[in-house]
Formats: C-alpha cells, structure tokens, sequence
C-alpha cells in the first residue's frame, strides 16, 4: 500500500491571506515550511481518530484542542481533510447529522466540546480561552489502511505559488494559488472489515506541509 499524497506533492489549495501578519513568501520551487517560525501559529493538541456507529452508518471522528498563545487575538477558521491511500479527500463535517456530534459528546464525557458551527471565529489569548472541537467524516471504508489528516488554520505561514516567469499562479476563476502551513498527521489500521473499529489505530510521524 502506498501513503496518500507525499507532501511533496500535496494537492494545492485555495485559501484567503486576510488576517495574516507577515507578508507572503515567494515560491521558487515547491515550498517546505520555514525550519524556523516566521509568523503566527496555535497550539494544537489532538486524539487519535475514532470509529462510531449512529443510526446504522460509520463515522470517523477527531476530537482537538486549540489554544491562541501569540501576541494577539487570531481569527480560527481549521479545515480538516482525511485523505484516503486511494487519494480520495473527504473534507469534515460535510452533511454529517447533528445527532452524531450529540452521541460522540455523550461518550467522550466533555460538555465543552463544541460544534465545527461554534469553534471557528474569535480565538482569544490564553489557555482559559481555549476551544475544544471534533473533526468528523463518513467512513469512506470499513478497511481504512493508511490515512492521513490535513489540519489548515493553525498558522499564518504561506507561499504564494509562481510560474516560470515569477508570475503568480492562478486559477480557474482568477484568484492566486496560495499554500498553507499544515500539519499532517499520518495513521495505519491494520486488520480488515471483519472487525471494523475495533483494530488499533497506529500513529505513524507527523509533519509540517504547505498545502
């Protein structure tokens, strides 16, 4: 089995430079994230991903934590990408029914974790502003194999991309290809759908990415 897109070669995303501190870096090749910080970043902490069944239909899920230990309030807006070893990205908390927010609250026993609808926004400074939130996706497999996470949102680090002439990248609407400073978080479920969810979920290295 093969790892789901090396980061050498992670797709490209779109996102908004607004609220960023420092100004873009320009991208000559494809861009590693600076071995030194050069801009804002959270501190993230996170559970190994989980299966629940609701309703009769799976569901994988992430519980995190995030706090804002920088110079000042940051806008928190995570995306959260599972990318199967197929290649298929499943972005989370897409039509995923409330009831499974309510049944994954109800077993991990923690009242302040909150909806992605009510974790993004205002990010306060200090731990006793702290936010608790789940990622959740639709069990793409009962065998899930090699997966990884890609967490967006947790730093203002990025590149915006150039071309051979050093003009910026764009694209199909018009609007600049910029690469973000992401973590990704890479795991391995040994077994197979027999017994799905009940194989240990390994953790294998996480890094750093511009995606």
């Amino acid at each position: 089995m093969r790892w789901p897109l090396p980061s050498a070669a992670c797709v490209v995303a779109l996102a908004l430079i607004a609220g960023l501190s420092l100004p873009p870096r320009v991208a000559t090749a494809f861009p590693k994230p600076a071995t030194a910080p050069v801009s804002w970043e959270l501190n993230f902490t996170h559970s190994k991903p989980k299966r629940i069944t609701v309703g009769g239909d799976a569901y994988w899920y992430m519980t995190y934590g995030v706090v804002n230990n920088t110079d000042e309030e940051r806008h928190f807006l995570p995306s959260f990408e599972l990318v199967t070893e197929n290649g298929d990205v499943l972005r989370s908390d897409r039509r995923i029914p409330f009831n499974v927010f309510q049944a994954i609250k109800t077993r991990e026993k923690n009242r302040f974790l909150e909806h992605y609808t009510a974790v993004g926004g205002p990010l306060r400074l200090g731990e006793d502003e702290a936010k608790e939130g789940v990622a959740i996706w639709k069990e793409p497999n009962p065998e899930m194999g090699r997966f990884s996470i890609f967490v967006t949102g947790l730093s203002g680090e990025h590149v915006i991309m150039k071309d051979a002439d050093g003009k910026d990248r764009k694209d199909a609407e018009g609007r600049p290809l910029i690469l973000r400073k992401t973590l990704q978080l890479n795991y391995l479920i040994r077994g197979d759908e027999v017994y799905p969810g009940e194989d240990e979920v390994n953790v294998n290295a996480e890094e750093w990415v511009m995606r």
